[in-house]
């Protein structure tokens, strides 16, 4: 009698042990945090070291998009300077060749 229910018992616990391994995954995965034995919060973790942490990653994070916008506009202006120095050289160019003809 034994014989013939392990192979059941052995198929129900791999499922359980499978469902709960993609559970988890997905949890992870989609940033749900998640949870211990007796239903606290494992991660992520809430105490005055990680807030302190994320508040200055916010800060830091705000000053390097405020450096992208600046090269960016740096950028936009060095295209303007070359992208028009080179018209303009072009027109000084044939200035100069209808002054020789």
């Amino acid at each position: 009698m034994m014989q013939m229910l392990f192979p059941f018992i052995g198929t129900i616990v791999a499922i359980s042990v499978a469902g709960w391994v993609v559970t988890t995954w997905l949890r992870i995965k989609h940033g749900y945090p998640l949870q211990g034995g007796w239903g606290q919060s494992v991660y992520p973790k809430r105490d005055d070291e990680t807030i302190e942490r994320v508040k200055l990653l916010s800060q830091e994070n705000a000053q390097l998009k405020a450096e992208l916008g600046s090269i960016k506009d740096r950028l936009a202006n060095v295209e303007r300077i070359v992208t028009d120095g080179a018209h303009s050289l072009d027109r000084e160019i044939e200035q100069l060749r209808g002054r020789a003809n």
